[in-house]
């Protein structure tokens, strides 16, 4: 049994799982489960920079993580990787500093094929000895700025990351003059869908998206739209994971939401804050992909990328 500590620092959010890894069962049992809103990725699409906000969010989250990192005795086995956000920008250095001066690790800016081994390994080593469960599997992480595609069997047989996440398409087709729209016009729907639907002819160069027979979705839009389909009186883990979410239900859902005011959706009981403005977008790149692949359900996991990262240090 090895004691280890993984932080994925996102585009929306940071997360931290410290877990005690088996590799005899291949079972993480978790000792610490996180995950804070930052919006690092804040502006990068418009500036090409972090903005001095979104970092000191970003450093206030990791000071908290690192005292339940010492207090749980995981520092010598801590890997934190960062994503979509801190690879795309100018003054990334000064996001390396602030981690190493707070945790004594220096983030791993990892490449889009990297990120979905990750998540492939988090997302499916559970699942993999399920038989109701057809192979191969399609795993789908949308982060906020980007999305990973992943088919695979008990192996990664092709990957891609494509440059369309939540944070990501509301920037880029629901922010006028500062502002989330308020709800989206029919227009810039169009256009953010034009924009899902030309990533996804990307991801089709390199992943045979449709041969899969079982898709997976993974990261905050898609937990979320699971616990509006269960009307959920709050966010709850153990539901949501392993959940399964019809296409049909998913569209219900995401015209309801892609309808609905910022303050119809903070109404919703198991929607995070930070996500109310992101979520309506984020929906509509899982429908996307549902209706491309042709599947008729969504199997969520709360295992994911965080839980691949853990295993690459037990």
């Amino acid at each position: 049994m090895t004691r280890v500590a993984a932080i994925d620092c996102g585009t929306n959010s940071i997360r931290l799982l410290v877990a005690d890894a088996d590799p005899v069962t291949g079972e993480l049992t978790d000792l610490d489960r996180r995950m804070t809103i930052v919006r690092l990725g804040q502006g990068v699409d418009r500036t090409g920079r972090l903005a001095p906000e979104a970092l000191e969010r970003t450093f206030a989250a990791c000071r908290e993580y690192a005292e339940i990192i010492k207090k749980h005795g995981a520092s010598e086995h801590l890997r934190f990787v960062a994503t979509s956000a801190s690879r795309d920008a100018e003054n990334r250095e000064d996001f390396v500093r602030g981690v190493v001066d707070i945790l004594g690790v220096e983030p791993e800016v990892i490449t889009g094929d990297q990120e979905a081994e990750f998540s492939f390994t988090g997302a499916t080593k559970e699942l993999a000895d399920h038989d109701h469960l057809p192979k191969p599997f399609l795993v789908v992480d949308i982060g906020g700025g980007s999305t990973e595609f992943v088919v695979g069997d008990d192996h990664v047989r092709a990957a891609r990351s494509v440059d369309v996440g939540c944070v990501r398409m509301t920037e880029r087709h629901l922010v006028h003059e500062g502002k989330v729209a308020d709800p989206p016009t029919e227009q810039q729907i169009a256009a953010m869908r034009a924009d899902i639907e030309a990533a996804l002819d990307l991801a089709e160069q390199s992943v045979p998206l449709r041969e899969a027979r079982t898709l997976v979705g993974l990261a905050g839009s898609v937990t979320t739209v699971s616990a509006i389909a269960q009307d959920l009186p709050e966010y709850d883990s153990a539901a949501i994971h392993h959940s399964r979410v019809s296409r049909d239900r998913v569209r219900e859902i995401t015209e309801h939401l892609l309808r609905s005011t910022h303050a119809e959706r903070a109404k919703i009981p198991s929607m995070h804050p930070g996500r109310v403005d992101v979520i309506g977008a984020g929906a509509l790149v899982l429908l996307s992909i549902m209706e491309r692949t042709g599947a008729e359900e969504v199997v969520v996991s709360e295992h994911d990328i965080l839980d691949g990262i853990a295993w690459s240090v037990a």
